[in-house]
């Protein structure tokens, strides 16, 4: 090994230690954003503590329809992301959603004049209101279309396809609301 080798091997090594230091100074500025700790020098509780604190009213939607299926589910996994499966914690706020659900042919096959794509819509609106106060702290609504395939004249093939669609949707809106009260909690705003 040459000398410019070894002076090249010496500067990587000192390279270690800066890097070493950066780290740690700088470790103690991230916090994972569903944290359980509280949040330093503001005193709020962490995301996984607020949310677990969040009571997940029943969504309204008519008796025998698919949207009282989608509210179940929508209910279900809110209520999943919030407490992890664990027991909810003693309410501090209130969420109310509200859904809507609607269906469009995308495609037609020409030979049979029977739908080979069509497109579920699923919008929402929904509102966190503060219990103590009575005052809603977030507001606001959620979208999402999703398309499948209808595979012409197998009924219940597109009875399957319509439904695996639904729950996608569904899934999009929960996650979606999730995500947005976890930032208001993150932010304050």
């Amino acid at each position: 090994m040459g000398w410019r080798e070894g002076r090249a091997s010496v500067k990587r090594l000192l390279h270690v230690p800066v890097v070493l230091l950066s780290a740690a100074l700088l470790g103690g500025c991230f916090q994972p954003l569903y944290g359980t700790a509280p949040e330093v020098g503001t005193g709020r509780p962490g995301v996984r503590d607020a949310l677990q604190a969040i009571e997940v009213q029943q969504i309204d939607a008519g008796a025998n329809t698919p949207e009282a299926r989608l509210a179940v589910q929508i209910r279900n996994d809110l209520l999943f992301s919030f407490t992890g499966g664990g027991y909810p914690a003693p309410p501090t706020h209130r969420l109310k959603v509200q859904i809507t659900g609607s269906r469009a042919v995308v495609q037609i096959d020409q030979g049979t004049a029977l739908p080979t794509v069509e497109s579920f819509g699923l919008k929402s609106t929904y509102s966190l209101t503060e219990i103590a106060t009575g005052k809603v702290v977030v507001s606001g609504a959620a979208s999402t279309a999703v398309s499948y395939d209808t595979l012409g004249q197998q009924r219940f093939a597109r009875l399957s396809g319509m439904q695996a669609a639904e729950r996608r949707a569904a899934k999009v809106i929960s996650d979606n609301i999730t995500t947005r009260l976890a930032s208001y909690f993150v932010s304050g705003s």
